[in-house]
């Protein structure tokens, strides 16, 4: 089965001041989250859409499902994690308890707050996943790239031809991401927060 995990689980404090997490600001009179949903609901490969949602907004979630008539059946609400990757093995967690997990199951998890991709790219994403076990979506890096590892020097300035920034969707074969998460330690569970960059170190 595919699933879909909408990410939605950050109170979005780089914003600054705004009187609610950012998923939930309105962009053409709609919640920005709401786009988001809409694109995969039109995405008929996916089986069920699960977003993840902080806990004391959970019952603003389901409102906003029911007001912009995406209270379906498909589409469930969960609490979401400490961080990105716990959010997302809540989303797995919820995904066991209420199917199980088949061996060639995929997860495309997205962050509620991108509503402007494409439907080539949520089903490119899936196709890859299916073939490969975990593909990220990435847009080539304009601006030059510097790196400091104190902060105060430059240690070093990778060439651009050779960077890219990373997006989202970043979609997974559901029992490969849990069996590497699961073997994490603490430390690492808490540096880790890219859940592909967890797929690149193992190989």
């Amino acid at each position: 089965m595919i699933y879909a995990g909408i990410l939605a689980g950050g109170q979005g404090t780089r914003m600054g001041n705004v009187p609610m997490p950012k998923q939930f600001l309105h962009l053409n009179e709609k919640p920005i989250i709401v786009h988001t949903i809409e694109k995969f609901i039109l995405n008929t490969n996916i089986t069920e859409i699960i977003i993840a949602s902080p806990e004391e907004w959970l019952n603003y979630t389901q409102d906003i499902l029911k007001k912009y008539g995406l209270n379906l059946q498909n589409v469930k609400v969960v609490k979401g994690g400490v961080d990105r990757n716990g959010t997302i093995m809540n989303i797995i967690s919820f995904i066991e308890e209420e199917f199980g997990v088949q061996e060639d199951d995929v997860l495309i998890t997205h962050d509620a707050v991108r509503p402007f991709l494409t439907h080539r790219i949520i089903q490119e994403n899936i196709d890859m996943a299916m073939e490969y076990g975990a593909v990220d979506t990435v847009i080539p890096a304009i601006d030059t790239i510097v790196e400091s590892t104190d902060g105060e020097f430059i240690t070093e300035i990778p060439t651009r031809d050779t960077m890219y920034q990373g997006q989202t969707p970043q979609t997974f074969n559901i029992k490969k991401l849990e069996n590497l998460y699961n073997g994490l330690t603490s430390e690492e569970k808490e540096v880790l927060t890219d859940a592909c960059k967890i797929f690149s170190m193992n190989g």
